[in-house]
C-alpha cells in the first residue's frame, strides 16, 4: 500500500502532508539485498536465503514506488491521482499476487492479501498506539472518532463481501458431504512529471524481477525453515508492502497526530479489501485461474473478528498504550494460529 494522497487538517489547523519518504529513508540500506538474492538463486539454490533477501530487497523498492506515485499524482487531477494511488500505491502487493497467480498459487494470493489487512489493522495500529501512548503517557491521545468509524464501516462492508462466499461454500460443502477521502492537495512536488514516470517504470520493473524470485522461493523456504506456507503468506509477505506504512504510522503517533496514523493503517486496509482483492479476482479470471473470494472459513472468521476488535478500540475516539498492547497481542494470537493451522487447500 502506498502513501495516503491527502493532507489531514488537525484541530489546531496544522496542515500535515503525509509522505512516506519523511519516515523511511533509512530502509534504503536494504537495497543491496535484492541483487544478493538473485546471486544466491543462481549460485547456491538455497530457497530460504533467496526468499529472505528478496523480502528485504523489495521493502525499500515498495516505499520508493509509493513515493514516486505520490509525486506523479501532483500533476494529475484528483480522479486520476486517486486511481494512481489505488494502482501503483499497491503495486508491490499486486505484482507479487500476479506472479503467484501465474504459478497457480491461489492460496498464497488470498492469504498474503488477507495478511496485509490484518497487519495494518493489528500490527501497524497496535505499534502506533503503543509507542504513542508510552511517549504521551501524561495525556490522553485523541483522534476523529467519526472518520474512524466510517473507515471501520467500509472495512466491515468489504469483509461481508469476503465472508459470504466462504459461508456459502462451506454450507454447500457440508450439504454435499451429507448427501455425498477526497481533499485538495496544494503541496509542491519534489520531482518533475517525467522523473516520476521514469522512476515508476524502473521501480516497477525491478519489483517485478525480485517478486518472481520471491514467489518461486516460497515453497523451498517453507521446507527449509519447517514453516507453513500459510504463515509465510499471512505474516511474512505483508512486510514487503507495509514497511513504509509501519514507520509512518508510528512516527505520526509519536507526534500525537493519530488522525494521520489511522489514515495510514485503516485506509490501507480499506484499499486492499475494496480494490486489490477484486482486482486479483478479475485478473485471475482472465488468466484462467480459479481465483475467487472464497477465503475459507478460518481466514474470513479471523478477518471478521479483527475488524470487530479494531472497531471496538476506536469507538471512544481515544488511544493509549494498553489499547496498542491489546492489538499487538491479538496479532501474536493470529500469527500463532496461522503457524499451527493446517490449510485444507494445497493450491
Amino acid at each position: 500500500m502506498g502513501p495516503v494522497e491527502e493532507k489531514i487538517y488537525l484541530e489546531s489547523d496544522e496542515e500535515v502532508p503525509l509522505s512516506s519518504s519523511q519516515a523511511t529513508t533509512k530502509i534504503n540500506i536494504l537495497l543491496p539485498f535484492g541483487p544478493l538474492a538473485i546471486m544466491l538463486h543462481y549460485l547456491t539454490g538455497k530457497h530460504g536465503w533467496v526468499f529472505f533477501f528478496s523480502l528485504l530487497g523489495i521493502t525499500p523498492l515498495a516505499e520508493r514506488l509509493g513515493y514516486a506515485t505520490e509525486q506523479l499524482a501532483f500533476y494529475t487531477g484528483p480522479t486520476v491521482g486517486g486511481l494512481l494511488n489505488a494502482t501503483f500505491g499497491n503495486a508491490t502487493e499486486m505484482i507479487i499476487s500476479l506472479y503467484a497467480l501465474k504459478n497457480g498459487m491461489i492460496r498464497v494470493v488470498q492469504q498474503s492479501l488477507l495478511g496485509s489487512i490484518l497487519s495494518n489493522m493489528l500490527l501497524v495500529l497496535g505499534c502506533a498506539f503503543f509507542t504513542g501512548g508510552i511517549i504521551h503517557h501524561e495525556k490522553l491521545q485523541q483522534f476523529n472518532k467519526a472518520a474512524a468509524m466510517v473507515n471501520s464501516g467500509l472495512l466491515l462492508m468489504a469483509v461481508m463481501g469476503i465472508l459470504l462466499p466462504a459461508v456459502l461454500h462451506f454450507t454447500h460443502t457440508e450439504e454435499r458431504n451429507i448427501s455425498t477521502e477526497d481533499s485538495d492537495d496544494e503541496e509542491a512536488p519534489e520531482i518533475t512529471r517525467w522523473e516520476a514516470i521514469g522512476w515508476l517504470a524502473v521501480l516497477t520493473l525491478w519489483v517485478s524481477v525480485l517478486s518472481g524470485y520471491l514467489v518461486d522461493a516460497i515453497g523451498g523456504a517453507s521446507d527449509s525453515w519447517n514453516m507453513p506456507v500459510s504463515f509465510i503468506s499471512v505474516i511474512l509477505l505483508p512486510i514487503v508492502g507495509n514497511a513504509a506504512e509501519h514507520a509512518s504510522a508510528i512516527m505520526f503517533a509519536m507526534k500525537n497526530k493519530l488522525d494521520i496514523t489511522l489514515g495510514v493503517a485503516i485506509g490501507s486496509s480499506t484499499q486492499i479489501s475494496m480494490f486489490v482483492i477484486p482486482f486479483c479476482v478479475v485478473v485471475g479470471w482472465f488468466m484462467d485461474k480459479p481465483m475467487d473470494l472464497n477465503f475459507k472459513l478460518f481466514e474470513t472468521a479471523t478477518l471478521f473478528i479483527t475488524v470487530l476488535v479494531v472497531a471496538f478500540m476506536l469507538q471512544e475516539g481515544t488511544s493509549n498504550y494498553f489499547k496498542g498492547l491489546m492489538l499487538l497481542l491479538s496479532y501474536l494470537i493470529v500469527a500463532a494460529s496461522f503457524f499451527v493451522h493446517v490449510d485444507p487447500s494445497n493450491g
